[in-house]
C-alpha cells in the first residue's frame, strides 16, 4: 500500500490560484482546496491543508519525479516577486493579497495543443473539449481510489485521430489546426528540444508554422510548456489592461510585449499573471 505524501511549510502556492489562472485544463475540483490532476502521465489527487500539501497515493521517489517539477516547488518566488514590485510597486499589494500564483512546468505536447483549443472559448469549454480528447484517443490510468481517468493522447495517439472525431470532441474549427500540430511534430518540423535551445523569436516563429498558432497561442506555449518564463502573452484582455495601466491609448500588441519585456525582463510571464488579478479587482479587464 502507498502511503500519501505530505509537503509542510509550503511557501507562496495557493492550488486554486495555481490551477484556475487559465493556464492549465486537465483538473477536477472535488472538494474545497482538493482536485484531481491529470498531468505527468500520471492521476494525482491533491489537497491544500494551509501550508501543508496532501498528494495522495504517492510516495517519496514519485513526488520527487513528478510533482516537485510540475508544481514548480523548488523556486524561490519572493525574488520573483521583489523583481516585479521593484519594476512597478502598484503591483505590491495585488501580490501580497495573491502570494499562491505559480507556474506550472507542463507537457509541451498536450500544452500546444490545449492552447489550440482555447481559441475563443471559455475555461469550461476547454476544460471539457480536453477531457473529450483525452476520453476518445488517450490511455486510461487507474490510481488508489480514482479509476477511470484518461492521460492526455501523445502525439502518437493523436496520429490515428481524424477530423470528424476530433469534431466529435466539439473543438470545432480547431480540429485541423490539432491535426497539422500532430503533423508538425510527428514529422519533426517542431521540436520541443530544438525549440526550447532557439532564441524566443525564432522559437515563437517555429510554433507559428502550424495552422492556427498566432503570436498568442504561441507565447502560452513558450511560457506555460517551454518554460520560457521571459514571454508575456497578450491577448484581448491584456492588451486592454496593459493600455489602462502604461499607455493610455490604442497599443499594438507587439508594442506591449516588448514593453512588458523591458519593464520586468525574464520575470515578464510571472508579471502578467498578477496584473490580471490587478486588473480584475480594480475592474479593467471586465
Amino acid at each position: 500500500m502507498i502511503d500519501n505524501y505530505i509537503l509542510e511549510n509550503v511557501n507562496n502556492f495557493d492550488i486554486n490560484e495555481v490551477l484556475t489562472c487559465g493556464q492549465c485544463f486537465n483538473f477536477t475540483e472535488i472538494g474545497s482546496n482538493e482536485y484531481i490532476v491529470t498531468a505527468m502521465g500520471s492521476v494525482l489527487r491533491i489537497k491544500q491543508e494551509g501550508s501543508s500539501l496532501v498528494f495522495y497515493d504517492t510516495n517519496e521517489d514519485e513526488f520527487n519525479k513528478k510533482w516537485n517539477l510540475y508544481f514548480d516547488l523548488e523556486r524561490d518566488y519572493e525574488i520573483i516577486k521583489d523583481s516585479i514590485v521593484k519594476a512597478d510597486p502598484r503591483l505590491e499589494d495585488i501580490i501580497e493579497k495573491h502570494p499562491g500564483i505559480r507556474i506550472l512546468n507542463q507537457d509541451f505536447f498536450e500544452t500546444l495543443i490545449s492552447f489550440i483549443i482555447s481559441q475563443n472559448k471559455q475555461i469550461p469549454q476547454i476544460k471539457q473539449v480536453v477531457r473529450n480528447l483525452s476520453e476518445m484517443y488517450g490511455t486510461p490510468v487507474s490510481k488508489g481510489e480514482m479509476p477511470g481517468a484518461h492521460l492526455f493522447p501523445t502525439q502518437e495517439e493523436l496520429l490515428r485521430a481524424t477530423d470528424e472525431g476530433i469534431r466529435s470532441c466539439k473543438a470545432g474549427f480547431r480540429a485541423p489546426y490539432i491535426l497539422d500540430a500532430v503533423d508538425k511534430v510527428s514529422t519533426g518540423a517542431v521540436v520541443e528540444q530544438d525549440l526550447k535551445k532557439m532564441p524566443t523569436d525564432e522559437a515563437r516563429k517555429s510554433l507559428m508554422q502550424i495552422k492556427g498558432v498566432g503570436e498568442k497561442v504561441a507565447n502560452c506555449v513558450l511560457l506555460f510548456g517551454l518554460g520560457r518564463r521571459e514571454t508575456f502573452p497578450v491577448d484581448v484582455w491584456m492588451k486592454r489592461i496593459m493600455e489602462h495601466m502604461y499607455f493610455h491609448k490604442d497599443t499594438p500588441k507587439d508594442e506591449i510585449e516588448a514593453f512588458a519585456g523591458n519593464l520586468f525582463g525574464e520575470n515578464a510571464g510571472y508579471a502578467q499573471q498578477y496584473l490580471f488579478m490587478y486588473a480584475r479587482e480594480a475592474g479593467v479587464a471586465r
